[in-house]
């Protein structure tokens, strides 16, 4: 005779939902930039010593976009959809990529939102699987 036992699950699981907190406080950072760099562009100096591959309007709308997605995955997270860990990881990883080629713009800030994407990475990688809905 088989048991089958669901997962249990542990105080870890709180691991996950600060991800997606993060992935959520993320987004949000992510669209006021997005929308500064747009709107603004005064905001962010452009210099012939610094490397930016666009100008700085589209990489507003990239960020902008993007902290849209991380908000809604975010989101999904939180309530515990297995999807938003596979997807979460993926668009925190390319959120940390944009943030690498936005930080002779604005260094500290991108650093800071690159430590909370290495934070939500752990999470969602190492403690995610507690936090999902059978």
């Amino acid at each position: 005779m088989t048991y089958h036992h669901a997962p249990r699950m542990t105080g870890w699981v709180g691991w996950v939902w600060f991800g997606g907190a993060m992935m959520i406080m993320a987004g949000l950072f992510n669209v006021i930039t997005g929308l500064a760099a747009v709107f603004a562009e005064r905001v962010y100096v452009q210099t012939a010593a610094r490397l930016l591959i666009f100008d700085v309007t589209t990489w507003g709308w990239v960020h902008f976009v993007l902290g849209v997605l991380v908000l809604a995955t975010g989101v999904a997270v939180m309530v515990g959809q297995n999807w938003a860990r596979v997807v979460g990881v993926v668009l925190v990883m390319l959120n940390a990529l944009t943030q690498l080629t936005w930080i002779a713009v604005n260094p500290w800030w991108s650093l800071a939102v690159i430590a909370i994407d290495v934070l939500v990475l752990y999470a969602l990688i190492v403690h995610g699987r507690e936090a999902r809905l059978d």
